[in-house]
Parts: structure tokens; sequence; C-alpha cells
């Protein structure tokens, strides 16, 4: 069987790590690069450090309006499965990437498989809702990380094909958690002893597209009494730029970083005091390192965590941020909510029909 697995962006890039190895051991894999995510600290630093594959296709294309972005991607798949006739194509999460994949498969009949299925903020606000809602309702399999992810599924009426399977994050996470421990870490790079400093991150478009929200988060990190760690998103930080917001952290302890790679920002979440994000991903890694998680948004797709007393919702509220820095404490108990760090070896399993 040949798979085409289509990534673009950089948790795809760690998602499709683990799959990656247990596909190559039994079937033949075309990896394509959508290019949605195209500077190297952003996508080629992964395939070397995660030693994925280099892709057999990089698409190129950038970045762009919502729409704008989809087509172009949905377009650029759809003469690659034409020319490559794979017997399914294999997507991740919930990026443009993940639907122009799907739809340009779907509209082949060629199988779509979702790892990541069935995750829901229930913000149809959100791009990536979208995304994921109609990746799912394409999809002939879907492997879902979590048993909310399945009940998620089965409300709107998806049972067939659907497998619990664990989140293959977790795998990414253990696998190299191990080789992140073995060189100089960046916080000891950095100057900064474990639990000194808090770990930020922004990206998401609700939070940098809308002004109001933007200044309320900076604002928070600007006034958090402890250092601040910001590895910065490029489109965060055109946005910064030209609206001038950098004024808000004149004088503070942020230290604005570029991006970082994988093993990097594993050392710099699990010797962090506490983890202030808006992407889902993080607030995964978090829950996984056992770092307290402050999410910068007012939904969150991974539930289970807020559930279990992990991850508290401030949204971008100055005064909720400071507040969830100074007070917010997990319990001791940290249950296993993902699976058992083989959702990979599950995978394929299903696949072979084991």
């Amino acid at each position: 069987m040949k798979i085409a697995t289509i990534v673009g962006a950089r948790p795809q890039f760690i998602k499709a790590a683990p799959v990656s190895r247990a596909l190559r051991s039994v079937y033949r894999e075309v990896l394509i690069h959508t290019g949605q995510h195209y500077d190297s600290n952003m996508s080629d630093i992964f395939f070397t450090e995660l030693h994925i594959p280099r892709p057999d296709y990089n698409l190129g294309v950038g970045s762009g309006r919502q729409g704008e972005q989809t087509g172009a991607i949905l377009k650029a798949v759809e003469e690659v499965l034409l020319q490559e006739q794979p017997d399914a194509v294999l997507v991740y999460g919930d990026t443009n990437s993940t639907l122009g994949g799907a739809l340009a498969a779907a509209k082949l009949h060629i199988p779509v498989f979702h790892i990541e299925a069935g995750l829901r903020s229930f913000n149809r606000e959100m791009p990536e809702e979208i995304n994921r809602v109609l990746t799912d309702h394409l999809s002939t399999l879907l492997f879902c990380p979590t048993r909310t992810a399945v009940n998620n599924l089965s409300a709107e009426g998806i049972q067939k094909g659907v497998h619990l399977s664990g989140d293959v994050m977790y795998d990414a996470f253990r696998y190299n958690s191990r080789l992140a421990r073995q060189r100089l870490s960046l916080p000891e790079k950095l100057g900064l002893p474990p639990g000194g400093y808090i770990l930020g991150t922004i990206h998401r478009a609700e939070n940098t597209d809308d002004p109001k929200r933007l200044k309320g988060i900076l604002r928070a990190l600007g006034q958090a009494g402890i250092p601040v760690i910001l590895p910065l998103h490029p489109r965060t930080r055109k946005v910064m730029d030209d609206q001038g917001l950098g004024d808000l952290l004149a004088g503070s302890d942020v230290r604005i970083l570029e991006p970082v790679g994988y093993l990097d920002m594993i050392c710099l979440e699990e010797n962090a005091r506490k983890i202030l994000t808006d992407s889902g991903g993080v607030q995964k890694e978090a829950y996984f390192a056992g770092v307290p998680c402050i999410t910068l948004r007012d939904e969150t797709e991974w539930t289970e965590t807020v559930a279990a007393g992990w991850n508290v919702l401030v949204g971008a509220d100055t005064q909720s941020i400071l507040k969830a820095v100074t007070e917010f404490a997990p319990p001791p108990e940290r249950p296993q909510i993902f699976g058992d760090g083989d959702a990979a070896g599950k995978f394929l399993s299903i696949l072979k029909g084991d």
C-alpha cells in the first residue's frame, strides 16, 4: 500500500515523526510538505532534529489569507495525488494543509485517514475548528487521541471507522525528551535555572489579529514579575512590528527569541515554572511535562487537561493572566489521558488489520 502523508506546519512535523517510522516499516510513504510553514526555523529544523525523512514534494504554498492558502494547497496537492495515485491520504490535526489535503483526496475518491480526529472547541469563528470538523466528515478512518474526541464524533453521527488510538504527540514527546536531555539545554545557555522563568507562545489568529487581545497578553507578560521566554512566531512578530506593540514590553524581563527547534522547545517546557500559550500542542506538552499551563484562549480542544486541573483558561485579560501566574496550582495527580505512548503502533496495527 502507498500512503501519501500531507504535512505543512510545525505541529504536524512533530506528529509525523513517530507515525512515519511505523508506516515505513511496512508500507511505502510519499511525504508531501505543503510549505504552509516555510521559514527554516519553523520547518527545515524539524525534519533534521526529528529524523523525519526529507519530503518527496515541497509545494511551497507559503502564507496568505485563509481561503487563498487553502485553495492553493488543494490545487497543488491534487496535482501530486494524480501523479502518485496513492491508496490513501494521511492528514494530521486542523491546519489549512489538513483541510486542503483532505478535500483533494476526497474529490479524487481516495480514502482519507485523519490522525487527531474528533477535537472540538465548539467555536466556529476559529479557522481550525472549521478545518477539523470538515476533515472529520471527509475521513474514512479517524484516529482519536482521547475518549472525549470519540464522543464528539459520535455526537455528530460519525461512528464508522473511528478508533481510540491515543495521542501521537505523546509518542513524540517521550522519544524526543530523551534526546533533548542529552545536550546542553537552552535554559542553561540563557542562564536560567529550572523553574526560574515562564515560557510563553502566541500565534493563534484570534489573538494576533485582535489588537485588544494581543495588547492584553503582552501587558501581562511584561508585568509577570519573573523572566519570560517568548519564542515569537513570525506572524506575531510582524503584527507587533506593524502596530508598534513592542513598547508594551519595554523595560520588562521578557526575552524574545526566534522560533526554536523541537528539542530546545522541550527543554524550555520541562524547565519552566509555568507555560502561557494559545497553542493546542503546547497545552498538551505542558501536561506531558507536568508543568502548569495557562491558556490564553476562551476555550480549548483539550478539555481533559482543564478537567484534570493542570490547565486553566484565562482568555486575553491582563489581570486574569497575572492572577493565574501567581495563584494557579494544579493538584498532585496527573491522570494518563493521552494513551500509553504507543499511538503510532496502534495506528499501524489498525491499518494492518491486526
